[in-house]
Parts: structure tokens; C-alpha cells; sequence
């Protein structure tokens, strides 16, 4: 079968590899699409600490279960399914208070596992989510950004009322915006310094949208709010240097959710915190939000087709991958098809 391996940071080809069987306890998955992520990218340029290389990347994915392992009750042979690529121990201390997404000995399909850039895919059949039918399977590939979306801002404890501005119109900006919306928050602003993006975001339901080279998104704010600032700010950008920016704009009792993966320090002003009482939560992964995510999506509450630019078949993936490289204000989520 065909696969997508990534050998070592730069050097990517698709392979021809052996067709597993299903291990005991999990499945084997018929991949029918794929959707390639920022974090696939960072692998593919070797700023991923945890990924072992030969990788064979991809944890945004959804098929039709082809065979069951031994073991297995609660799936069976020809359910549509999305998969949870978080695996956690069950037993250290986060996954003892309800925060698997954290482990401490957390694996990530796609990145310490082989993932779903592949014909099939042997995953835990716990993390394997049965799909209803309102929900194909192109659209099931997008389930994982979506838990993004949902885990941070369930980090932030939204009240109700509450304002909402997002930093960085990408994709996972995009998610927050169209989770927030599905989840009540009928106030949000979004910042970027691509016009296409913001374009796109008040498509989605953006309340306003600012331009970060044309405008100056703090004073903005600030007259927005009458000078008391956000309660909810999003960090989608992931620019360690915006956060003395996030704690001047953040209203006092606000909520800062960052979902950077970089070691560049951030300036921090503990006054500002302080004073504020402010909350900084990051967000990793996500926290059982796949449910959640797939019933929003079934009632079309969310639309995560409106964030596909590209489609594309897997004979072309070197080529996406090329693109996303020279030309990433081009896309927004490229979704690649691998099976039937």
C-alpha cells in the first residue's frame, strides 16, 4: 500500500509499505481523507522534538473500518470513523483528574505512531468515534482541528456575554471562531495581517475583523471595550512576542488561551497579571472533545467544508506539501484524498 513517510527533516517521498493486520485491541482503518496540519509541516521541517523518524505523519483522518482486532466490542467492520489521536497511560497523574490530553506519557498518532497519511492505519479502538450519517467523511477529516478549537476555549470558561477576540485568521483561528460562534458567543473579533483571511473570517461569522499592518489592534480594542479590554483572547497567531500585547488588551478577570508550540521565551509583566488577576491558559491537543465536535457538526452548527481551499489526491502530496511551504497565504486546510 501507499504511504507518506517523512525520513528525516526535508526528505519526504510516498513509499510503498506492507498492509498491517489489525493488532489486538485496535483496528485497521481504510483512510479515505486526510487533512495536513501546521504541526505536520513542523514535523516535515524537523522543529518537532517528540517525532522519531521514519514517521509516516497525518492526525487529522477519518475512513471505513476494515478489520477488528482481537478483543475488539464496540466497533465493527464497515463503520465510518474519525480518530482521537491522542493516546494516553490511563493512570499518571493528569489522566487521574481528567486531563488525558496531557499525559506523561502521551503519544500522538502521526507523530510518536505512525499516523493517517497512509491506506490504512492500525489505531486503539478507543479513540476510534463512529460517525453519524449527516457527516461525510471529508468533512469527518476536519473533526480533530475543531477539538482545537473547543479544548482551548473550554480552557478560558467563556461567560455568558462574554467578548471574544481571536489573534491569527489561519486555520485554527478559523475553528475558534466557528466553534465559539456554534457555542453562543455571539461577539468576536478577529486580527490578522492577510486580508484573504479576514475575508474569510467574516464569512464565518466574524463580528469585525482588523488588520494588524493597517491598524492598530490595541487601540482598537480599547476603544471597542470603553477601555476595560477583552475578557477572552485567543492566541491563533502563536507569536511569543504579542503577549505583553495580550495582557494590556485583556480586561481585568480575563482569560488568555495560548496554543503556541515554540521555545521562544515571551515577555511577561507579572504587574500586569497581577493587577488584572488575570488567568494564562495554554491548550494542548484536546481533552475528549471529539463527541462534542461531531454532534455540532451533525446538526450544522459547524461547517468545516467552508475551510477546505484545496483538494487533492495523494499522488499529489509532495506537491501540497510544496505548496504550503512557498506559498502557505494560498490555503487554508488542504484536504487530501487517500481512498474511495
Amino acid at each position: 500500500m501507499q504511504a507518506f513517510q517523512v525520513n528525516a527533516p526535508q526528505d519526504y517521498r510516498l513509499v510503498e509499505t506492507e498492509i498491517p493486520d489489525a493488532a489486538p485491541g485496535e483496528v485497521l482503518v481504510s483512510v479515505a481523507f486526510a487533512g495536513i496540519c501546521g504541526s505536520d509541516m513542523h514535523i516535515i521541517h524537523g522543529d518537532n522534538a517528540f517525532v522519531r523518524f521514519p514517521r509516516i505523519t497525518g492526525h487529522e483522518f477519518a475512513g471505513v473500518v476494515e478489520s477488528v482486532g482481537e478483543g475488539v466490542e464496540d466497533v465493527a467492520i464497515g463503520d465510518r470513523v474519525c480518530i482521537d489521536p491522542v493516546i494516553n497511560c490511563g493512570h499518571c497523574y493528569p489522566c487521574r483528574i481528567g486531563r488525558p490530553n496531557v499525559c506523561t506519557a502521551l503519544e500522538v498518532i502521526g507523530v510518536h505512531r505512525n499516523g493517517g497519511f497512509e491506506e490504512r492505519v492500525n489505531v486503539p479502538a478507543g479513540n476510534v468515534h463512529r460517525l453519524p450519517e449527516e457527516l461525510g467523511l471529508d468533512a469527518a477529516a476536519l473533526v480533530e482541528p475543531y477539538t482545537i478549537a473547543a479544548n482551548v476555549l473550554d480552557r478560558m470558561q467563556p461567560h455568558p456575554g462574554d467578548r471574544l477576540l481571536i489573534l491569527g485568521a489561519g486555520v485554527i483561528g478559523l475553528t475558534i471562531l466557528q466553534v465559539a460562534r456554534a457555542l453562543g458567543i455571539e461577539d468576536v473579533t478577529v486580527s490578522d495581517v492577510i486580508d484573504a483571511r479576514l475575508d474569510t473570517a467574516r464569512q464565518l461569522g466574524a463580528t469585525r475583523t482588523l488588520n494588524g499592518a493597517e491598524q492598530d489592534v490595541e487601540a482598537e480594542i480599547q476603544a471597542l471595550t470603553d477601555g476595560e479590554g477583552m475578557p477572552l483572547i485567543a492566541d491563533a497567531a502563536c507569536v511569543p512576542a504579542l503577549l505583553p500585547q495580550m495582557l494590556r488588551m485583556a480586561s481585568p478577570a480575563g482569560r488568555i488561551g495560548l496554543l503556541g508550540f515554540t521555545p521562544t521565551p515571551s515577555d511577561l509583566s507579572q504587574l500586569e497579571v497581577i493587577k488584572k488577576e488575570l488567568t494564562l491558559v495554554g491548550s494542548r491537543l484536546n481533552n475528549r472533545k471529539f463527541p462534542e465536535v461531531i454532534e455540532l457538526m451533525a446538526s450544522g452548527r459547524l461547517d468545516p467544508l467552508a475551510l477546505i481551499s484545496h483538494r487533492l489526491p495523494f499522488d499529489d502530496m509532495p506537491g501540497a506539501i510544496e505548496m504550503l511551504d512557498h506559498h502557505p497565504e494560498k490555503a487554508r486546510k488542504v484536504l487530501i484524498q487517500i481512498g474511495a
